[in-house]
């Protein structure tokens, strides 16, 4: 059996309750927050969201290698157990999450591909959903093949900007989970404007909203909320 992995990201935001309690209390909470927040993932990570958005303040990122069919509905009774813990200072804006699945446009691992369980992590972080149009599934294989041959030849040409995507078919609202990783905020746009130019881009639906983070080390991202 290949390993998979199932990867979900939660956009977090401080209540008001959070912000009328004295710093020592707010430490607590981060404590019991991000203390839990570990033991339920394989890998967790931290961003800072606001004021990139004006709707979220934190990103988790769980990461959870899928060995049996009973591992997501562990991880999801654990997350859901930490997060409401700590419910009355930090509520759940939105979800996102998939499956890694090897891909039927590229032959083998790319070199632009992120490791969710890697010991290091870029500066910034871009997670979308995706949905393709109904026309999309209706065309040819060959087809469809061409287009993303044209799609991977543009992205190839950014390496320094490296990519997750996750299948999400069935279990969201979207179809798939997109996430860039990335040092340069500027090259990444360059990178999505020359996407824009593609023949594939006909057959987009949907890819908002957009969230942008910043990665440091948990415990600094914490005390930036303090």
């Amino acid at each position: 059996m290949e390993e998979r992995s199932l990867n979900h990201f939660t956009l977090l935001q401080f209540t008001e309750t959070y912000w009328g309690l004295p710093v020592s209390q707010r430490r607590d909470v981060h404590q019991r927050f991000w203390g839990r927040v570990r033991e339920a993932a394989d890998r967790a990570y931290l961003y800072q969201v606001f004021p990139a958005r004006a709707d979220g303040d934190l990103l988790l990122w769980c990461a959870v290698r899928v060995l049996e069919p009973e591992r997501p509905g562990r991880f999801f009774a654990d997350l859901g157990t930490v997060l409401s813990n700590v419910r009355p200072y930090l509520r759940s804006v939105q979800t996102l999450w998939g499956f890694t699945k090897p891909s039927v446009y590229a032959r083998g691992q790319s070199p632009q591909e992120m490791d969710p369980f890697g010991e290091s992590r870029r500066a910034y972080l871009v997670v979308y959903p995706f949905v393709k149009t109904a026309e999309w599934y209706l065309l040819s294989k060959d087809t469809r093949q061409g287009m993303m041959n044209e799609h991977i030849r543009v992205g190839r040409q950014y390496p320094a900007i490296l990519q997750l995507l996750l299948y999400s078919f069935g279990v969201q609202d979207q179809e798939f989970v997109v996430v860039y990783e990335m040092d340069d905020l500027m090259e990444f746009s360059d990178l999505v404007q020359d996407l824009r130019a593609t023949e594939v881009r006909r057959y987009t639906e949907r890819d908002t909203p957009i969230i942008t983070a910043l990665y440091r080390p948990a415990e600094e991202t914490l005390r930036l909320f303090e």
